[in-house]
């Protein structure tokens, strides 16, 4: 048998050792023994050699360098879904390399998972045609090869650079040559006279240099003048963690029901199963919908994206890695009992009431704020800002004690009026954005949320 060593970038490509039909196969960190190649790969005998990127193909070498790049070093994922892609194209076996073959060996997805559903592959899939773009236009530059993955399609191609013709220079009295005497055709003597005898050339000369001149001018002007950076509006500052860099995971609420549409819904308890009555797990609020809605705007606004996710499908093995964005009340939204809780405003629901517990009441403030159950012309939300579940990540909850509430948190967190306002109480004196949990009173008509009020907030 023999022993898998410490493979390079390349390596991590595809690297098959065949002895009794013994094989290894290793995709990014994940390495599996098997006595047979993947079911993905194995349509194909191309992938039974060992890979040498230097010496076989430049067009591995160039993976090599893009993947090495600034704009590649900090996502694994991109990394390894290029590597992947790479390896297909390389091989010739376009079969392997579709959406629902990329999420099980890359994302470890289950074999058949419903990828209509799940769109971590199309998400990443956006992000590496940017961040390809990024490169041959900054740091690979000089490439004369391309790296491109068409829309719609997820197997690489590679193009030549396409060079443009450069423009021909204006032509200087001194480059111009005369032709031999012998080739002079007879003409009218008026037809001799020198270049520089004429006006209009000459006039055209001047005028392109004058032009010049002013350009450069204006261009040391430009580079040794004081720049102003441009001042970040209140949604940037607020969202900017979430604007960038991998995109966040948006958790939507997603309860647990049992019975049906003639029967009524109403909560399953903790536990409980399909056994004595159906569970119904595929319902949302309309708030919650108007919630996502909202966010999407924003995110298109900024030329962003995030992943989209109900509360009961969502893996932790991927979500603890990124910024988070929770919409819905605990009751409705289970996901929310694995990251770190609020300790200022905690939801209450009992048969009586429903309302939000204030655990340490200011001069002046209630200990409870409750909604009025009939007619509903009020609700109070929460908006928090907290630390991820890993280091370095954030975690945004939008929780009302109805669905409108929970519609109104995010509205009020997505308009620059309000946010300015909020910033104004949780930034420090350096403008970082702290911790902090915000109370919201929301006023209600005809089902819809028409203002929020700002009435309590805690910064830690």
């Amino acid at each position: 048998m023999m022993r898998c060593a410490r493979l390079t970038s390349f390596q991590r490509l595809t690297r098959l050792f065949s002895k009794d039909r013994a094989a290894y196969v290793v995709y990014g960190e994940l390495t599996v023994k098997n006595n047979r190649t993947s079911s993905a790969l194995k349509q194909t005998g191309d992938l039974t050699g060992p890979f040498h990127p230097s010496n076989s193909d430049p067009r591995a070498a160039l993976i090599e360098r893009v993947i090495s790049s600034r704009q590649f070093r900090s996502s694994l994922r991109l990394r390894e879904i290029l590597l992947y892609i790479a390896e297909c194209a390389l091989k010739e076996i376009p079969e392997a390399a579709t959406e629902q073959q990329i999420g099980v060996h890359v994302f470890h997805r289950p074999p058949g998972y419903n990828s209509s559903e799940d769109s971590i592959v199309r998400t990443h899939a956006r992000l590496l045609r940017q961040k390809l773009a990024e490169y041959f236009s900054t740091e690979g530059a000089a490439e004369p090869t391309i790296i491109e993955v068409p829309k719609g399609h997820y197997l690489p191609i590679f193009r030549l650079r396409q060079s443009e013709p450069q423009p021909a220079p204006f032509p200087l009295p001194s480059e111009m040559t005369s032709a031999p005497a012998s080739e002079v055709p007879s003409a009218p003597v008026a037809s001799h006279r020198s270049y520089w005898k004429s006006p209009m050339p000459l006039g055209i000369a001047l005028g392109v240099l004058f032009v010049l001149a002013l350009a450069g001018a204006a261009f040391l002007v430009a580079r040794t003048s004081p720049r102003v950076p441009a001042e970040r509006s209140a949604i940037e500052t607020f969202w900017a963690p979430f604007l960038s860099g991998d995109p966040p995971v948006v958790i939507y609420s997603n309860a647990r029901f049992l019975g049906d549409s003639k029967t009524g819904l109403r909560y399953a308890p903790s536990g409980a199963t399909s056994n004595a009555e159906p569970v119904v797990d595929h319902y949302t609020g309309i708030g919650e919908l108007a919630a996502v809605y909202e966010l999407t705007r924003l995110f298109d606004a900024h030329r962003a994206t995030f992943v989209l996710k109900r509360s009961l499908l969502v893996t932790w093995d991927e979500a603890k890695l990124r910024n988070l964005i929770f919409i819905g009340s605990p009751a409705e939204n289970p996901s929310l009992n694995a990251v770190p809780s609020l300790t200022d405003f905690i939801m209450m629901a009992n048969p009586g009431y429903a309302g939000f517990v204030n655990k340490h009441p200011r001069a002046g403030e209630p200990s409870l704020y409750s909604r009025p159950e009939h007619p509903l012309t009020m609700d109070y939300a929460v908006v928090a800002l907290m630390p991820g579940v890993q280091s370095g990540k954030r975690t945004l909850m939008f929780s009302g004690l109805t669905t409108l509430g929970t519609q109104a948190a995010v509205e009020f967190a997505s308009r620059k009026d309000s946010l300015a306002e909020l910033l104004k109480m949780v930034s420090s004196p350096t403008g970082e954005v702290r911790p902090f949990e915000a109370l919201l009173e929301v006023t209600l008509e005809g089902g819809v949320p028409l203002q929020s009020k700002l009435i309590s907030i805690r910064v830690h």
